[in-house]
């Protein structure tokens, strides 16, 4: 557990410097298009509960750090709720942060709260794109 939280932590710190740092280089529209069916094809595993197609979405570090697609699958019903089963989900705009994109997705949960998800993806040797991580922060923006 207090890996995971460090895991967690060091995500956090990640996602708030890109989320700050918006303004920059763009991620080409091909590979923000692979980037956006690769996080929305694990929540449709999420949704369908097969938690062997959402673990094979994730990077070789998150496969190893749950061993499993059950523990994975455990993990994110307890800790992303939101990410588990979100009431909407919108794409913003990925930006590039090194050999990674970082993915943020504006959700709602079912009691109307907000969140951002901030999804790190990695491109493969094959060059297809798996999640190295997920950071969820609540949206305490305002809306009209």
């Amino acid at each position: 557990m207090r890996k995971l939280l460090f895991v967690l932590l060091l995500w956090f710190g990640a996602a708030s410097a890109a989320l700050v740092h918006a303004a920059g280089p763009a991620v080409p529209d091909k590979s923000a298009k692979e980037v956006q069916l690769v996080v929305r094809a694990q929540l449709d595993a999420f949704a369908a509960d097969d938690a062997k197609r959402a673990f094979s979405f994730a990077a070789s570090n998150i496969q190893e750090m749950f061993g499993s697609a059950d523990q994975f699958m455990q993990m994110v019903r307890g800790s992303y709720p939101v990410v588990y089963r979100p009431a909407t989900v919108a794409f913003l705009t990925p930006k590039p942060d090194g050999k990674t994109v970082m993915q943020p997705v504006a959700m709602t949960d079912g009691q109307g709260g907000t969140w951002i998800a901030v999804y790190r993806l990695e491109q493969q040797k094959n060059k297809s794109w798996r999640i190295a991580g997920c950071v969820l922060v609540p949206n305490n923006a305002q809306t009209v």
